[in-house]
């Protein structure tokens, strides 16, 4: 009966060892690039369901194309506006029907209809909204994306990262694949939000009938004491100055997979890190506003975009040259072991 409640596999709790996902013999170590596939809005303001924009779309299909030239699938985890949007479909449409793109779904509660919530830090972590109003969002989104570009989407990400206890039980309902929400190393409690710290960076399965996937944002602790970072950072949330200092100083640097406040330099020594550490698949991420100067903190004027482009480039060099294949929602689901 839809609404009652049977408890089912929760996201917001750590995996068991056993939970590990394991992949083909031939896999390997492989990457993929996210895009949390948004509006555009004011980040220092609060949130809004009417101040926003959409005039960066366009944006993509330059960024798609740029993708293409290495051999690159991305997967654009669309919003509602974005979804909604003339402008979806002209700049990634042909590239979704090809097969060298692809969409999932980013939920942005405060964004999404049905509007029956108040607009508020605490509800912009869909998790924490009731179960029917969270499972209503989710589904009017996901109709619209597969209505927009006439494919059906199998990886979800919550906007701001804001996974709930019973999200995992809608995206089952719905035959999502992928969740790809949790960001590990991060605790975002301090505003209602999960808490991540203590999730890995394997990927994983959510529940005992292996049919949600999680595959988490890459983040990893650099330095003599990265293998004390996830006890040690916590405490140095509060103290940003100590935190620079332990990071100029080489001891201990947090470097999440993202081109948006992080170096290089510092991505491929994050690179270096993660695939020591025998990580099968690393999972890069930005927000698509960042693709158009003056709509993100990271992309300010023609300059930022050109080196944020370098960026990736970099970044695709690098990997290419320590031989980590691209890969994508659907190569990841065809060579997961179910068993």
């Amino acid at each position: 009966m839809k609404g009652s409640f049977l408890p089912g596999p929760n996201l917001l709790e750590p995996p068991r060892p056993s939970d590990l996902a394991k992949f083909r013999e031939g896999f390997g170590q492989r990457f993929i690039v996210t895009v949390d596939t948004e509006e555009e809005f004011d980040w220092e303001a609060p949130l809004d369901r009417k101040r926003h924009t959409v005039i960066t779309i366009p944006a993509l299909r330059k960024f798609q194309q740029f993708c293409e030239g290495f051999g690159v699938v991305p997967t654009y985890l669309i919003d509602y506006p974005v979804a909604a949007s003339s402008y979806a479909a002209e700049a990634l449409g042909t590239a979704v029907a090809k097969g060298k793109a692809e969409v999932g779904v980013q939920l942005h509660p405060w964004v999404s209809p049905p509007f029956d919530e108040e607009v508020n830090e605490l509800n912009s972590y869909a998790g924490n909204l009731p179960y029917e109003l969270e499972r209503e969002k989710f589904l009017r989104l996901r109709d619209r994306i597969e209505q927009t570009f006439d494919a059906a989407p199998l990886i979800y990400r919550a906007g701001r990262y804001g996974l709930g206890p019973r999200t995992a039980e809608i995206l089952t309902e719905f035959g999502l694949a992928i969740d790809s929400s949790v960001r590990a190393r991060f605790d975002y409690s301090a505003s209602g939000g999960p808490n991540y710290r203590q999730h890995p960076l394997q990927p994983y399965w959510a529940d005992p009938e292996r049919r949600l996937l999680e595959l988490p944002l890459t983040t990893v602790y650099w330095g003599p004491l990265r293998q004390i970072g996830n006890v040690l950072y916590p405490h140095l949330w509060r103290a940003p100055q100590v935190r620079g200092v332990l990071a100029r100083t080489g001891l201990l640097e947090r470097i999440p997979l993202t081109p948006e406040g992080v170096t290089a330099d510092e991505a491929l020594r994050g690179v270096d890190i993660a695939l020591d550490e025998g990580l099968p698949v690393l999972v890069f991420s930005f927000h698509s506003p960042s693709l158009a100067p003056g709509h993100t903190p990271y992309v300010r004027n023609d300059e930022d975009l050109d080196a944020l482009y370098d960026w990736w480039r970099r970044l695709f060099t690098f990997l290419a040259q320590r031989g980590v294949k691209p890969t994508s929602v659907a190569d990841i689901m065809a060579s997961v072991e179910l068993a």
